[in-house]
């Protein structure tokens, strides 16, 4: 048999329930792996405890002949941007060290009522603000994949989600929860070699989940496969009345509608994604993800997308201005860090603290945010790009007329070296296929589609209507099953 930690949620969910091993065989397995697993530096917090205890109800539960739930026996990793009651969040920030919430997250909340244990939070960029996971306080999380024989490189996991996807893509833990602004769990998880959707806004709660940039930010899975993803979307979706953007809508059975039959499906090849200066492979897997689609079934047809060139600017416009509300929150007086010296005033307190609290990039975002919402630029910036992300929003509207879904790249290149990227612009250019989808709000997966010629992952994204994460799901398994992706990075940690 293979090793419990290379197994996914599916498989060992099942095996709990068949009575092929025990969930605490399997919880044990994994604290073991994250324990010897520092090099990756994935984990801010480690929770052994948490994961054993679920572990040990799963298995009562089994003996007793009782129903199990849905997530029984299934460890898995909390990015930690989501409040774990009793248990450090802190946003990879060192602003919030220390701070432990009174409450969960909605998000959280649900994966522990479906019966899944916390293997621990996961590191990330501060504040969700980053594309390589090298702004956290906490120290950069280093991709578990090397670039071919013996170079050594350090490499980026991507970002945000680097801490889940890196996790998931060593054996840390089967599956994790991400969050996705800009593109933050589908390109981690194409430089990673996994799954990860976004899904529609709305339809997993934000309640409990420190805020970036309110309108764009959406919680979503992170896993091996498509299967997986769709499972812990089940477990994670749903109403919420703590959450104004919550949509209350039933939450599908997305597993149980999984077909790779794509007959009847027009998937759209939008021309303004063909942008100059994109690495061949990655023109190259394009192609190939074509080609799939259309053997599962699928009717390929020729789209407009004309407002995609200005995507980047309008989120780096849009995404600071709510992060620089959202973070006057951080003041030292509540929770978290306070830098106070003998005789400073409040003022001069909240300047301290947030000065030493936050980290460069962080005060980077907050200064633009700043700048484009006071007077004299507001209308001149944000509210320029609030029109600009109406009519890409009606861009994706106009398209759904002619297809039911989208293929693109997941990102511009593979996984890059740390460090390799100090401009703050190129390492915003990450985001040029990912933003689009995330300013219309529409759901949007990424799935593992090759390895370029350094060995390194690359992944494909497919796109799709508001509320349709069946479609984008079930095309993700069309690619996921011809692809047939097994490579997995080499052991040096």
């Amino acid at each position: 048999m293979s090793a419990l930690t290379d197994l996914g949620v599916a498989a060992i969910r099942n095996g709990v329930r068949d009575g092929d091993f025990s969930a605490r065989e399997v919880a044990e397995a994994f604290n073991t792996a994250v324990a010897g697993a520092d090099a990756l530096n994935a984990f801010i917090v480690k929770t052994p405890e948490h994961a054993l205890a679920a572990a040990d109800a799963a298995d009562k539960a089994r003996a007793a002949g009782e129903t199990l739930k849905p997530l029984a026996g299934v460890p898995i990793g909390m990015k930690d941007l989501f409040a774990t009651k009793g248990v450090q969040t802190t946003a990879a920030s060192h602003i919030l060290e220390g701070f432990k919430p009174e409450y969960e997250s909605t998000v959280s909340h649900k994966l522990w009522g479906a019966g899944a244990g916390m293997l621990g939070k996961l590191n990330l960029d501060q504040f969700a603000m980053g594309s390589s996971n090298e702004t956290s306080y906490f120290g950069n999380v280093i991709s578990p994949w090397r670039r071919g024989e013996g170079d050594t490189t350090p490499l980026a996991p991507g970002g945000s989600s680097g801490g889940s996807s890196a996790a998931i893509a060593a054996r840390l833990c089967p599956a994790a929860t991400g969050t996705d602004t800009g593109g933050s769990i589908r390109q981690p998880a194409a430089f990673t070699g996994i799954s990860g959707i976004k899904p529609t806004y709305g339809r997993c709660s934000r309640w409990g989940v420190v805020a970036f940039a309110s309108s764009l930010d959406q919680p979503g899975p992170m896993a091996h496969d498509v299967r997986d993803c769709a499972i812990m979307l089940e477990a994670m979706a749903g109403f919420d009345p703590r959450d104004s953007t919550s949509l209350d809508m039933a939450v599908p059975k997305w597993e149980a509608g999984l077909s790779a039959d794509l007959r009847g499906k027009r998937v759209g090849i939008p021309a303004e994604y063909r942008m100059d200066g994109t690495p061949a492979e990655i023109e190259a897997l394009w192609q190939q993800g074509i080609a799939w689609l259309k053997d599962a079934g699928a009717e390929i047809v020729e789209v407009s997308l004309p407002h995609t060139k200005y995507a980047l600017p309008a989120y780096y416009i849009i995404a600071p201005a709510e992060a620089s509300s959202n973070l006057a929150r951080y003041d030292g007086v509540r929770y978290g860090l306070r830098e106070l010296a003998e005789g400073q005033n409040l003022q001069e307190m909240y300047a301290a603290t947030r000065a030493a609290g936050f980290g460069d990039e962080v005060k980077r975002r907050i200064l633009i945010g700043t700048y484009v919402l006071s007077a004299g630029f507001y209308d001149a910036y944000y509210t320029q790009a609030q029109k600009v992300r109406t009519l890409i929003a009606r861009d994706f509207d106009n398209a759904w007329s002619q297809c039911d879904l989208l293929l693109t790249p997941t990102a511009p290149s593979a996984a890059f070296g740390l460090g390799e990227k100090v401009d703050p612009l190129a390492m915003y250019l990450n985001d040029v296929f990912t933003v689009p989808a995330s300013l219309a709000g529409v759901p949007a997966m990424s799935v593992p589609g090759g390895l370029d010629s350094a060995g390194l992952p690359l992944g494909l994204q497919i796109i799709g209507k508001p509320f349709d994460e069946q479609g984008v799901l079930n095309a993700g398994l069309a690619l996921e099953q011809r692809a047939d992706f097994t490579a997995r990075p080499k052991v040096w940690w």
